[in-house]
């Protein structure tokens, strides 16, 4: 079976897949595939634009019956099957009365995978959803079937909330949950400078706060988001719905992306014309609604996390690359926040960080764009996602991360014989 990621820039033909059921099922799998020889690697639902997830021997799919979904209401725990999408789950934890503290931008991504790459929101006092983690079930090289958390083999634990899939195929994960909540939404298009000037008031009187900019405007589309206790309020009807995400937001933006490649010197325009009518409205809804929407329009996208302190330069360079190298892009630069964590390989370890992501329509010329993005963002120490596209290897990675060496001693350990690899892991891990 031929497999491709979303954004279709990755294609391999896996010697085969499997369909895992359960613990058994992908344990046969690991042992089946190391007696032929061959390299094993989980599917997720293909949202990585790096080769991160790309199989080259054995495609497992992971484990992804609701039925075998747990929770633990005293501890507001949950544990799930790691094949699991979060929009699924999202709906689930809700019937059961809680929620993710925290959400990215989407829901169609495995938990596994989004966990696994990094994948986090914005807020300055939250972090990834790796760091929600609180326990994982892992199957390792030899076939063994292991169980991690803080307390126990907390080395392993480390790494199995966010390892890549380097360690281990993952098939069962624990999260911590909270009670379930409303978010009050308020999106607004804003002139940039203010933005800028008062983004650290704005990062702090919001529990979740984020920005795009669209090249070549003066126009900031906000969207800050704040738990209310009332269910009433601003409702998001029907139509307004449709019209955000699925007219302006998909098919509408479709359209500008299509128009300005064949007509690059209408992209200022038509960028100041989407600036202004993708971020207009304020609602109430349930947290997980708020904080994913639809992404239909496929792109390619790179993101690095700075310190942040250093958002202001690091926004300031790529203002700069755009103006050099993104005359034609249509989409928006995202800046989100987040608190820092513990997670050895998360691109927020050890700090507080700024996220900045730059995109462009699938099929689009974006090597010098992403490059000279790229140079901003080492330039200050940042670290690049995981799942999203850059050029970093293992020998400049192990000095932006302390625990580099470390985890790959833990590695080497665990998988000698690189039954979890793949040609992007032989890169940024050695």
């Amino acid at each position: 079976m031929s497999w491709q990621n979303w954004a279709g820039n990755q294609r391999t033909d896996p010697v085969r897949t499997v369909r895992a059921r359960d613990t058994a099922d992908v344990v046969d799998a690991v042992r089946t595939a190391a007696a032929e020889g061959l390299r094993v690697k989980a599917l997720g639902s293909g949202h990585s634009f790096t080769g991160v997830g790309v199989p080259d021997g054995v495609a497992v799919l992971l484990p992804s019956d609701p039925v075998g979904l747990r929770i633990d209401p005293a501890a507001r725990r949950a544990t799930v099957p790691a094949g699991m999408t979060l929009r699924v789950l999202n709906a689930l934890l809700w019937r059961h009365g809680l929620a993710l503290p925290n959400l990215g931008d989407i829901d169609a991504q495995t938990v596994a995978g989004a966990i696994s790459t990094g994948t986090h929101g914005t807020g300055a006092a939250f972090p990834g959803l790796a760091a929600q983690v609180v326990g994982c079930r892992i199957v390792l090289a030899d076939g063994s079937a292991v169980d991690c958390s803080a307390e126990v083999e907390p080395e392993l634990f480390g790494v199995a909330r966010l390892g890549l899939g380097a360690f281990g195929v993952l098939v069962e994960v624990t999260l911590q949950a909270v009670p379930a909540f409303m978010l009050h939404a308020r999106e607004a298009a804003q002139p940039l400078d203010r933005v800028l000037a008062g983004l650290d008031e704005l990062v702090a009187t919001n529990e979740h706060f984020e920005f795009y900019w669209f090249p070549h405007t003066d126009v900031a589309a906000t969207k800050a988001n704040n738990r209310t206790s009332a269910e009433g309020g601003p409702a998001r009807g029907r139509v307004a719905e449709w019209v955000g995400d699925d007219l302006l937001g998909n098919a509408g933006f479709e359209v500008v992306c299509r128009v300005g490649r064949v007509l690059p010197r209408a992209v200022p325009r038509l960028n100041r014309v989407v600036a202004g009518q993708f971020a207009a409205g304020e609602y109430v809804d349930r947290s997980y609604r708020v904080f994913t929407s639809p992404r239909r329009v496929r792109f390619l996208e790179m993101e690095y996390a700075v310190p942040r302190e250093a958002l202001p330069e690091a926004f300031a360079g790529v203002r700069a690359a755009v103006e050099r190298h993104a005359r034609a892009v249509s989409f928006p630069v995202e800046v989100r926040v987040a608190a820092a964590d513990d997670v050895p390989l998360s691109t927020a370890t050890g700090r507080e960080s700024a996220y900045l992501a730059v995109h462009v329509h699938r099929g689009q010329p974006h090597e010098a764009y992403f490059s000279a993005v790229e140079s901003v963002m080492v330039a200050l120490g940042g670290r690049p996602h995981w799942g999203k596209l850059h050029t970093r290897t293992a020998e400049h990675l192990r000095t932006a991360y302390p625990a580099f060496d470390d985890v790959a001693a833990l590695r080497e350990k665990l998988d000698p014989q690189r039954r979890f690899g793949n040609a992007y892991l032989e890169r940024v891990l050695g």
